[in-house]
C-alpha cells in the first residue's frame, strides 16, 4: 500500500486537493477531521483538554465539546499553553491515523493519502513513501485566507509564523500540486500524479 503525505500552508487548497485524490481512488485521512472527532461530544480529547482549558469547554445537547475558536485564542500567542495542548492531542491523533492505516491495509486499498497540515513542522516526512505539497502564490493564498469568516490579517500572520515557509516546503516535497490554476487544471494534475504513483508501485 502506497502512503502519500499531503501538506501545504493555510489557504493553499489542500482540502480541495485531498478530495481530488479521494475522487481518483485513494482513501484519505484528514488530521483536522480527526481533531474535530476528538473534540466532539464523546471524543477522547474533551476531558483532558477541558481539564487544562476549562473555558474552551462548551455544553451541547449531546454532551460537552471543545470550542475550537475559543481554544485557538487561548493558545495562539502562548507557546507554553500550545505545547501542553499538543502533548494531549498529538498522541490521540497518531492513534487515529494508525487505526485508519491498518483498516485501509486490511481492505486491500492501493494507496492512502494522509492530509497533515503540520507534516514538515512535526518532522513527519519519513513516515511516508512520498510527500506532496499543495502550493499557490502568496497573493492568492492571502486573498483566500482573508475571505474566511472570522479571519483577520493579524491571525493570518500568527498562523503563518508557526508554519514552515512555502518555499521550503516546495524544496522538501517529492511532488508539488499548483492550485494557482483552474480547478479543472488542478484536478488533471492530481489525477496524472495519482496514476503515475500507482503505476510505479506495480
Amino acid at each position: 500500500m502506497l502512503t502519500i503525505g499531503l501538506t501545504g500552508s493555510i489557504g493553499m487548497g489542500k482540502s480541495t486537493v485531498a478530495q481530488m485524490f479521494a475522487d481518483a481512488g485513494a482513501r484519505v485521512w484528514d488530521a483536522d477531521a480527526a481533531v474535530h472527532r476528538l473534540y466532539s461530544p464523546g471524543g477522547n480529547a474533551v476531558a483532558p483538554v477541558g481539564d487544562i482549558f476549562p473555558d474552551a469547554v462548551k455544553e451541547t445537547e449531546t454532551g460537552p465539546t471543545i470550542d475550537r475558536e475559543i481554544l485557538s485564542k487561548l493558545v495562539i500567542n502562548d507557546n507554553v499553553a500550545l505545547k501542553r495542548l499538543e502533548a494531549i492531542v498529538h498522541p490521540l491523533v497518531a492513534m487515529d491515523r494508525l487505526s485508519f492505516g491498518e483498516a485501509a491495509k486490511a481492505d486491500g486499498v492501493a494507496a492512502i493519502v494522509l492530509d497533515i497540515p503540520l507534516l514538515f513542522e512535526n518532522n513527519s516526512e519519513g513516515f511516508f513513501d512520498v510527500v506532496v505539497v499543495v502550493s499557490t502564490s502568496p497573493e492568492e493564498q492571502k486573498e483566500r485566507v482573508l475571505a474566511r469568516e472570522g479571519m483577520t490579517g493579524e491571525k493570518f500572520n500568527a498562523i503563518l509564523a508557526k508554519q514552515t515557509p512555502d518555499a521550503e516546503k516546495r524544496k522538501r516535497a517529492d511532488y508539488i500540486v499548483d492550485t494557482s490554476v483552474s480547478l479543472d487544471d488542478t484536478r488533471r494534475q492530481v489525477e496524472r500524479l495519482y496514476r503515475d504513483l500507482i503505476a510505479k508501485r506495480r
